[in-house]
């Protein structure tokens, strides 16, 4: 199976800009929306918001760490395209269990389907409850009652940024989900750069290294 990882963060927070050292052959990015990226450079890949397209292009990719920037909008795209006509009563429950089935059985399909050499990075928003707790934003709390999105990685990481820094946190704080297998990341915080997360995770389940266009070490 291969590895889903999810990245939450506040927008400019620093999720996409994460993915500068990550300008190699072993890195595709999908994009769900059509934005260009916050640095100079590129990352080969698609950008589309269509299911069966990025699962298609994940399983026959022959990059070893995807990307998918802006997961959220898989769920908030299919939601607008679809609200002002689900009806009401069963039929809008229903429209929620198909936005909820669809997300569900992406991370299944990289989970399940997706080659094991493979880590599979979800960048998405975070939206904070009238509890105080912050998790990936989606679309309401008849989404989140059929989905916790968190609860389907074993690795979440928070963007966060602390003294003008853009840092990743490992593990929860604040009421922020985030969380790593015991002795993956040496510290609570750690530098806002996917190659260091993917090398890190990689030798921690010894999985193949890959390719890093420039990967900076934190002083």
């Amino acid at each position: 199976m291969a590895i889903p990882v999810l990245i939450i963060g506040k927008s400019g927070s620093g999720k996409s800009t994460s993915l500068m050292h990550c300008q190699t052959d072993d890195w595709n990015l999908i994009r769900v929306l059509k934005k260009p990226l916050p640095f100079k450079g590129k990352i080969n890949g698609w950008s589309t918001d269509d299911y069966q397209t990025i699962m298609k292009c994940m399983f026959q990719s022959q990059a070893k760490g995807i990307v998918i920037d802006d997961a959220g909008y898989l769920i908030t795209n299919q939601f607008m395209r679809g609200h002002s006509n689900a009806g009401s009563g069963n039929a809008v429950f229903g429209f929620y269990n198909t936005i909820a089935d669809n997300f569900w059985n992406l991370i299944q399909f990289i989970q399940n389907k997706v080659q094991d050499d493979k880590i599979i990075y979800v960048l998405m928003h975070e939206e904070t409850d009238e509890n105080g707790a912050t998790k990936a934003k989606t679309i309401g709390k008849l989404l989140d009652e059929k989905v916790c999105v968190e609860g389907m990685f074993t690795i979440v990481l928070h963007c966060v940024i602390d003294n003008d820094e853009h840092r990743f946190m490992t593990q929860t704080e604040n009421g922020a989900v985030s969380k790593s297998p015991v002795g993956m990341f040496e510290d609570r915080s750690i530098p806002n750069d996917l190659a260091f997360v993917d090398r890190t995770i990689r030798e921690y389940y010894e999985l193949e290294a890959i390719k890093y266009s420039d990967i900076q070490e934190e002083k």
